[in-house]
């Protein structure tokens, strides 16, 4: 229970996009720890919504919480199997936990889904080598 009443569904909706909308005006601004809370009031709202997980995965990244990163982004791996970014970024979480191989399967996931991105080349090849 978040405690939170809405009248309609639209009321939800907008409290939940206004949510969003702040989590990630704090990412871009760098407060990566600041951004976490209305992300995860968002979330609570909208579990199965990508664009919050994403946006959480990547604040909790940033914040130094790398166990956490890795279930937001396997979340919507799970939930959309062809997102490169997500694959990316949990290559990028696992490699923080010490899941070598993980890390290794979504950096070659991500690599072969856009072979244009050289960050994502360059990742997996960096995996490989070590």
């Amino acid at each position: 229970m978040t405690g939170e009443h809405f009248e309609t569904p639209e009321e939800r909706g907008a409290h939940v996009y206004d949510l969003l909308e702040r989590g990630r005006a704090l990412l871009a601004s760098g407060d990566f720890m600041a951004a976490q809370v209305p992300l995860e009031r968002a979330k609570r709202l909208e579990p199965d919504k990508s664009s919050i997980r994403e946006a959480l995965g990547r604040a909790y990244f940033r914040s130094g919480r790398f166990e956490e990163a890795r279930r937001e982004f396997a979340a919507v791996v799970e939930r959309y199997p062809v997102d490169d970014y997500a694959h990316y970024c949990l290559g990028r979480a696992a490699e923080k936990t010490g899941r070598r191989l993980e890390a290794q399967r979504h950096a070659a996931l991500a690599a072969c889904m856009r072979p244009d991105r050289a960050d994502y080349r360059a990742f997996l090849e960096r995996l490989r080598a070590a």
